[in-house]
């Protein structure tokens, strides 16, 4: 039975033209398209805000049958990024800086740990402030870990120790870059590092082992979230699987799913003061 969780952010992305928000964040996107494409079992650990976008995505959640039980819940609002997509990219254009994620930083307790380990890989981010909680996460399960676009030495030097998958959006990396960001993963003990690279599609390395997947042609709506699609499919059928070729033909499928429609999985609400 395969099990993972996520930790960290959540979120409502808030398109400003069509007035609607939608659930989203990193963590929360990766835990819902791990249950859509075969984990077992999914959950999620993060701070929830008290307002009516925290009980939208939580209703969300409960849709998808990720649960959130260890999570906690803070006077705080709900974080809500606008969104504008241009050419159906989309484009973040601010959002309040004073919510329940920028207040509150989660702390595992030695309960929160005896869950954790009962699931083989808990999936994060460098949006969701948990790194000073790696250390005692990789002894629970494998840890999968979202970069984004940081490619610091010092911050690789702080998460990578902990770390099996390591996860980079480079579209805007030049090629001289990909290796040395690879190799400088590898030498910090990550097995696996995937670098997302936009209309290029994604460069991955096992070990030091190249692996280059095209992306799949697809109506583009929206791009919100193909990259956490991507991340979850290639969780899926990887940890399945094992096979690294399939695991990332699978991603990419999962990926170009993802931008033909709104939101990062779906779940459109109307926009309304709380």
């Amino acid at each position: 039975m395969m099990k993972m969780i996520a930790i960290g952010d959540n979120v409502v992305d808030c398109y400003l033209d069509q007035q609607l928000y939608y659930p989203g964040g990193n963590a929360v996107n990766v835990a819902v398209n791990c249950k859509r494409n075969g984990f077992e079992e999914c959950a999620y650990i993060g701070v929830f805000g008290n307002d009516k976008k925290a009980e939208h995505i939580r209703k969300s959640l409960d849709q998808e049958q990720v649960t959130y039980e260890f999570s906690r819940q803070v006077y705080a609002p709900s974080g809500s990024p606008g969104v504008q997509l241009v050419d159906g990219n989309r484009v973040f254009v601010g959002g309040p800086k004073n919510t329940a994620q920028h207040i509150v930083r989660l702390r595992l307790t030695p309960h929160d740990m005896e869950y954790i380990s009962q699931f083989d890989v808990c999936h994060t981010s460098c949006y969701s402030n948990i790194e000073g909680e790696l250390a005692q996460i990789k002894t629970a399960c494998d840890i999968s870990f979202d970069f984004s676009t940081n490619v610091g030495t010092d911050y690789l030097q702080r998460v990578c120790p902990h770390i099996k998958y390591a996860f980079f959006s480079g579209a805007d990396l030049p090629d001289d870059q990909l290796d040395p960001l690879i190799e400088a993963c590898h030498r910090l003990g990550v097995e696996i590092v995937g670098i997302t690279l936009g209309g290029k599609g994604a460069l991955f390395s096992r070990n030091g082992e190249r692996y280059v997947q095209g992306v799949k042609p697809t109506e583009v709506v929206d791009t919100m979230g193909a990259g956490d699609s991507f991340i979850a499919g290639f969780l899926t059928a990887y940890i399945q699987h094992g096979g690294m070729e399939s695991a990332l033909d699978y991603a990419a499928d999962c990926a170009a799913k993802t931008c033909t429609f709104y939101g990062a999985y779906g779940y459109p609400h109307p926009m309304e003061r709380d």
